[in-house]
């Protein structure tokens, strides 16, 4: 979470973009529900703080772009 808080609107708009969805590394752990719940956390807090910087804009969009 400390490195969400630091993250720049673009690198947030990048792991919103690229990160896998949450708890899919954990399908068949069985610790499954705990590491959702964290990653669903974590996500949650991506797209408050990129949408507390602005969001998307074309210029980001395009930057960003379909690549990690």
């Amino acid at each position: 979470m400390e490195a969400v808080e630091a993250a720049t609107q673009e690198q947030l708009g990048r792991w919103w973009r690229f990160l896998p969805s949450p708890g899919l590394r954990a399908i068949r752990a069985k610790d499954f529900q705990d590491v959702l719940q964290k990653e669903v956390k974590v996500m949650e807090r991506i797209v408050a703080r990129f949408n507390e910087l602005g969001g998307w804009n074309p210029t980001l969009s395009k930057r960003i772009g379909l690549d990690p």
